[in-house]
């Protein structure tokens, strides 16, 4: 299929105002949607904690606990992941050694779950380049690996931008997985791609290949970054180094994948404030336990708020669906 190109130097205005209630006080009434949290649970051990009930989580939205209306265990919803993967001139060294260890993430990732889970591959460098749209068919996958090579800068943000803009419409869970050194050299920005994500209700999963242990000739800014990303998102930031370590990375996020919890809820007495980011707080009873979880969405605004987004994230009930690829 011919591949979509876009430059890097292009990005995407503010999206759509919101319509908010109108009231004295504004509240969440009602015809709201479901609001849908993945979340992950570790021991002080870092292990996976997969046996909890729907007892055991206490959810905020603005500080308003809300009642758990879905709950879903090891949930098997169907994903979507956009891969994307770093070819700038500054990865070309490492790349086979990273595409390979990509390819055998997916291998095993397609193997197992759902049969609608799917995969899109993007590539970024000075422009971001989608190179496989969602499939489930590994071995398309595997074809494109073969044909990357590196050049050039590193459009990190706007592959990220870009590629949760493709997630949103999409059912299910949602999860970006990007394969870098953790540079960006584009004017693009860190909070208009995490805005997009946030919007996408994706989850990101930075891999940040450090071939050097050494911070001064690392790009530690740009793994803050990332991992800032990857902690609003609920999501984990990886730093292997090639080999074992990076194909590590790949196994354990297929293993997080495979044992997250589902929390759904109708916001109900929520206070509107003029800011359409919702904070979410996903808690559990044990002290002992740790959270991921995303910290917020985008959902409904006092009136006259100024720039909003009237969405609430997650569902995409009454939006356009994409066609089946």
């Amino acid at each position: 299929m011919p591949m979509s190109r876009w430059p890097a130097s292009v990005f995407l205005a503010a999206l759509a105002c919101a319509s908010a209630l109108a009231q004295q006080t504004p509240v969440f009434t009602s015809e709201v949607n479901l609001v849908r949290v993945i979340a992950t649970i570790k021991n002080q051990a870092g292990e996976l904690v997969g046996s909890l009930q729907k007892g055991d989580f206490e959810v905020f939205d603005n500080g308003v606990r809300q009642e758990v209306a879905h709950f879903e265990r090891q949930t098997e919803q169907p994903l979507s992941i956009a891969l994307l993967i770093d070819v700038s001139g500054s990865t070309a060294k490492d790349l086979k050694f990273e595409t390979d260890s990509a390819a055998r993430f997916l291998r095993a990732l397609l193997a197992e779950g759902n049969p609608d889970d799917a995969v899109a591959l993007y590539t970024f460098n000075y422009a971001v380049t989608l190179q496989q749209s969602f499939t489930h068919n590994y071995r398309r996958l595997e074809d494109k690996f073969k044909l990357l090579k590196g050049e050039a800068g590193t459009a990190l943000y706007d592959a990220v931008y870009y590629a949760a803009q493709e997630l949103e419409n999409r059912e299910g869970r949602k999860v970006i997985v990007v394969v870098t050194d953790g540079g960006d050299t584009t004017h693009s920005t860190l909070d208009s791609a995490l805005r997009a994500t946030q919007l996408a209700d994706a989850v990101i999963y930075p891999v940040v290949v450090v071939p050097i242990t050494n911070d001064a000739g690392r790009n530690i800014g740009g793994e803050h970054a990332l991992q800032f990303m990857a902690e609003r998102t609920g999501g984990r930031t990886f730093l292997p180094t090639l080999g074992a370590q990076l194909d590590r990375a790949f196994a354990d996020i297929i293993t997080e994948l495979r044992t997250q919890y589902l929390l759904g809820f109708y916001p109900h007495g929520v206070p509107l404030t003029k800011d359409p980011f919702h904070k979410l707080e996903v808690r559990v009873k044990s002290p002992d336990l740790r959270v991921s979880a995303r910290n917020g969405y985008y959902g409904e605004a006092e009136r006259g708020a100024g720039r909003s987004d009237a969405r609430t994230a997650v569902t995409p009930d009454g939006r356009k669906k994409r066609p089946n690829q």
